[in-house]
Formats: structure tokens, C-alpha cells, sequence
């Protein structure tokens, strides 16, 4: 009985996770990798905001946020807003196999950012404050974000619908 347990269980194959869920793990990924290089910009004078400026810093002004915790905590933070990013992505513009949108994306979600939602972070200087480094760096930034995650979830999406083409087509 024991060595049929075995083998039953050597035979099991692993469900696959659905496309939704791979989705919402590339945003996570999308934003702690993007998050961290926000703070390197900053770190290296490229741009005057941090992640931490708008998620930690507008809210809390303990003296921690300054240091590595507060870095840590606000790549953190953007990992988990931007599985919200990526599923919005999802809904309206998975069918899209195109990098562009996702650039596309990227710069309308640098104009939510510091445009529409800077009067909600007070840490964040006006449009008009920041120097052109920053205006730059930061849309950049948000360009291959949008990018990463845009055409990630474009071709696996697309990618999926070929392999059960394929499939169907073998059955």
C-alpha cells in the first residue's frame, strides 16, 4: 500500500497557474524591480522623489522612513499596488501584443502619478517644481515598467491562446 502512495504521488502532475495569477505575480515582480530602481535613481540624484516620498513619507514622518527600512517597506508597498496596475492591464489591454502599449501605459500611469493623484501626496512637489532631471528619469522609468509589464502579460496571454489552438488542433 505505501509504494502505491508513492507512485501515485510521483505520477501527479502540478495544475499550471492561470493566466490571471501569472498576471498579478509579473505586477508584483514589475513593481519591487521598478520600485528598487526608483530609489537607485534617487540615490544617484537622477530624480528628487523616492517610492518612499509618495507612499511612506506622505503619510508617516517617524525618522525610520529615512533609512533602509523605509526603502524597504515602500518597494514593498509598490510590488503590492502594482498587482492592482497589472490587473487593471489585464482586463482592459491583454489582447494587445504590442510593446507600445505598454509604453503607452507606462506614461499614462506617470501622468496618474504626478499629475492627477499629487494632491493626495503632499511629499511630492507640483509638475511645474520638478527639475527636468526628474520629469525624465521618472517617465522613463515608468515607460519600462509599463513596458515589463504591459508586454509580459500581452504575450502570455496570447501565447496561452496558441497552445490551446494547438491543442485542439492535435485533438
Amino acid at each position: 500500500m505505501g509504494n502505491e502512495d508513492k507512485q501515485l504521488e510521483q505520477n501527479k502532475r502540478e495544475e499550471p497557474l492561470s493566466l490571471l495569477s501569472r498576471s498579478l505575480i509579473t505586477g508584483f515582480v514589475g513593481g519591487l524591480v521598478f520600485g528598487f530602481l526608483g530609489i537607485v535613481l534617487y540615490f544617484f540624484n537622477f530624480s528628487e522623489v523616492t517610492p518612499k516620498s509618495y507612499l511612506l513619507r506622505s503619510w508617516i514622518t517617524a525618522e525610520w522612513t529615512d533609512r533602509w527600512l523605509g526603502n524597504a517597506l515602500s518597494v514593498v508597498m509598490t510590488g503590492l499596488l502594482s498587482i492592482g496596475v497589472a490587473f487593471v492591464y489585464y482586463i482592459f489591454f491583454k489582447k494587445i501584443e504590442n510593446f507600445l502599449m505598454g509604453a503607452v501605459y507606462g506614461v499614462i500611469l506617470w501622468g496618474i502619478v504626478f499629475y492627477l493623484l499629487q494632491p493626495v501626496f503632499p511629499n511630492i512637489p507640483p509638475l511645474t517644481d520638478l527639475n527636468m532631471y526628474t520629469i525624465v528619469s521618472t517617465i522613463c522609468l515608468y515607460i519600462l515598467y509599463g513596458t515589463f509589464v504591459g508586454y509580459s502579460i500581452s504575450y502570455d496571454y496570447n501565447d496561452t491562446l496558441h497552445q490551446l489552438k494547438d491543442n485542439e488542433a492535435q485533438n
